[in-house]
């Protein structure tokens, strides 16, 4: 364990190469256990140490120059481009209990961020579009749509650089990268040459080919984390400006330290929520501003309609039933079915005397001397000849023969 004095190493004396192999393994472990552990914090507490060291150990061997480009940077070291990187993630895993440590932790995380940042701008590491892609921070961009295609842009391009790394380390039969990957500490300790490796082939005996094919891996790696790191940088800005805005934490009192009980803390709470004269701290809900002067939000806030009505509706149906009430009674309900004409009339005890359909015809028809009695005639007798014409055409039993033709 990174922590433990009985398993402690001589820093010094480890190559550079195995140094670094040891900080990625313990940092790809660290990003994957609950930070409040202290197993965690110890494997932090190692990284962040072996990272030092490592830092310390390139600058005594002038590794690199502010008066080199990045054509004079060898193959082997381009990988070591990474150190501030790697610092600001396990500076990001560093565990606070109170605001003031988490603010101060944050901004060593950002600093290294924006170190690696200029480290690889200043080596023109990034290409011009690349560059111009990730200077545009999506929480300066108003226009919403235009945000969204900024982000996808950007994801878009992540996704591009993580293709042609797969592609080149499937052309070379490595293990390939697959696109879902968690974390950047194995990729980045795929491109650190073994031991026996570097034992038995210096950098003068590499091959032209397996020099260019690792060094334009290592090229697209840095830009990948590059782009990691935009993004990333983006976020730690607003946890920052949230940090700084937010109230300071209340210092606790000989008695506040007395006041433990929970039935207490209850009804204080009690006594505070029926004073008049707290104080206003400003706001449109009495708890501090929602967004500062430039339009960033300070504080979590829900936008609700201004009317009060709509207010009162909106809670109404929050407090409501979990199911849909009736919206009319049942005799509106038959009203509206007969009126549709979805209920059948007759029939039962009542219409049992009454006439059927044709002994009512019949009756009618015999009203000589008046015109509807005619009339009723006339359409007594079509009747009487259309049934018959039926008959003719379709005899008793001409239907269903039973199969016998």
């Amino acid at each position: 364990m990174a922590g433990d004095p009985s398993s402690s190493y001589n820093t010094m004396s480890l190559p550079l190469s195995a140094l670094l192999k040891r900080v990625l393994s313990n940092v790809s472990l660290a990003s994957n256990l609950p930070a409040i552990d202290d197993e965690t914090q110890e494997l932090v507490s190692g990284c962040l140490s072996d990272l030092q060291k490592l830092h310390s150990q390139i600058v005594e061997l002038g590794t690199f120059s502010p008066n080199e480009t990045l054509d004079d940077i060898s193959t082997r070291d381009l990988v070591y481009l990474v150190v501030p990187y790697l610092l600001s993630e396990a500076q990001g895993r560093v565990k606070a209990t109170n605001r003031t440590e988490r603010l101060e932790s944050l901004i060593k995380a950002e600093n290294y961020v924006k170190s690696f940042i200029l480290l690889l701008e200043k080596y023109e590491v990034i290409p011009a579009d690349e560059r111009a892609l990730y200077d545009v921070k999506a929480t300066k961009v108003a226009d919403f749509a235009k945000r969204r295609e900024l982000k996808i842009n950007q994801f878009k391009k992540e996704k591009d650089l993580r293709v042609r790394v797969e592609m080149i380390r499937k052309r070379t039969e490595q293990k390939p990268v697959t696109l879902d990957l968690s974390n950047n500490y194995d990729l980045i300790a795929s491109l650190i040459p073994s031991s026996s490796s570097r034992a038995s082939n210096s950098e003068e005996d590499l091959d032209s080919q397996t020099d260019e094919i690792l060094r334009e891996t290592t090229l697209l790696v840095l830009r990948l984390l590059y782009a990691h790191s935009s993004t990333q940088l983006q976020s730690m800005e607003q946890e920052l400006d949230l940090l700084r805005n937010a109230p300071a934490s209340p210092t606790m009192g000989p008695e506040d330290q007395e006041a433990q009980d929970p039935r207490d803390r209850k009804r204080k709470e009690e006594e505070n929520d029926w004073k008049l004269d707290k104080p206003a701290l400003g706001g449109p809900d009495g708890k501090g501003p929602l967004m500062d002067a430039y339009g960033k939000p300070l504080r979590p806030f829900t936008i609700l309609p201004s009317d009060a009505g709509e207010r009162a509706r909106l809670q109404k149906e929050v407090f409501g039933p979990g199911y849909r009430l009736p919206t009319m009674s049942i005799d509106e309900y038959l009203q509206i079915e007969q009126e549709r004409g979805g209920i059948i009339e007759g029939g039962g005890p009542s219409s049992e005397g009454q006439p059927t359909s044709s002994e009512k015809l019949a009756i009618d028809a015999e009203m000589d001397g008046t015109l509807e009695g005619e009339e009723r005639a006339e359409f007594k007798r079509q009747k009487d000849e259309n049934w018959a014409v039926y008959t003719e055409e379709n005899p008793r039993g001409a239907g269903n023969r039973m199969n016998r033709g």
